[in-house]
C-alpha cells in the first residue's frame, strides 16, 4: 500500500499531467469513438485506461483503490515520457496529441 506522502505526491502529479476535465474527457472519448453513423454509450467510449481515469477524476482521495493508484502512476509515467510538457506539439503530432487525450492529457492546453 501506498503511504500518505507518496499518496499526496501522485494525487498532485496526477491532477497536473491529467489537465482535462471529467467533462472534456467524457466527451473526448466519445468523440474518438464515434464513427460516422454510430456514438458509443458513454459508459463504453474509449480504452479502458481512459475510462478508469475519467472515474478517478470523479473520485476523492480517500476513495481510491489499489487499482485506481497503479493507472494514476501509469498515465503520470505516459505522459511523463510522452508529452513534451514545455513545447507544444506541431500539426504534424496530431495522432500523439489524440493519443495523450485519450488518458486526459491535452498538450495544447495550458
Amino acid at each position: 500500500m501506498t503511504d500518505a506522502l507518496e499518496l499526496d505526491t501522485l494525487w498532485q502529479d496526477f491532477h497536473r499531467v491529467v489537465n482535462m476535465t471529467s467533462q472534456e474527457l467524457a466527451a473526448w472519448l466519445r468523440i474518438s469513438d464515434a464513427d460516422e453513423e454510430t456514438e458509443p454509450l458513454p459508459d463504453q467510449a474509449g480504452t479502458p485506461t481512459g475510462q478508469h481515469v475519467l472515474a478517478i477524476l470523479q473520485k476523492r482521495r480517500t476513495d481510491l483503490t489499489d487499482d485506481d493508484i497503479q493507472v494514476m502512476y501509469d498515465v503520470v509515467d505516459t505522459v511523463t515520457e510522452e508529452a513534451d510538457l514545455d513545447n507544444e506539439p506541431e500539426p504534424e503530432q496530431t495522432r500523439r496529441r489524440h493519443q495523450l487525450m485519450t488518458i486526459g492529457h491535452d498538450p495544447l492546453k495550458p
